[in-house]
């Protein structure tokens, strides 16, 4: 398994940059400073993501969608989480309990 998430991704199986090994681990994408969670494709070098525009619908019945450009950062959720969980696994215990 590689560190870095790819260049340029696609949650469509029929996109020459669809990566189903990299959307298993699950990927993180952060636009102009805010985590989406609505985005469709990204790339890296050429700095814009893909997201749904509202509930249209092209003919093959896939969101249409607008491209956004804007600076763009990427990450693996699993690693982000083993790093969370691991450095204080008695956080998420003492969370909820009345103090």
């Amino acid at each position: 398994m590689t560190a870095t998430p790819p260049d340029r991704l696609s949650i469509y199986p029929d996109s020459p940059f669809y990566d189903h090994d990299a959307l298993s681990r699950g990927i993180g994408v952060r636009f102009n400073g805010q985590e989406k969670t609505n985005v469709e494709e990204y790339c890296l070098s050429e700095g814009w993501i893909r997201v749904a525009a509202g509930r249209a619908v092209d003919r093959n019945g896939r969101p249409m969608t607008l491209k956004l450009k804007g600076p763009v950062e990427v990450w693996f959720r699993d690693d982000a989480e083993k790093d969370t969980g691991a450095a204080n696994p008695q956080a998420s215990s003492q969370e909820g309990k009345p103090s």
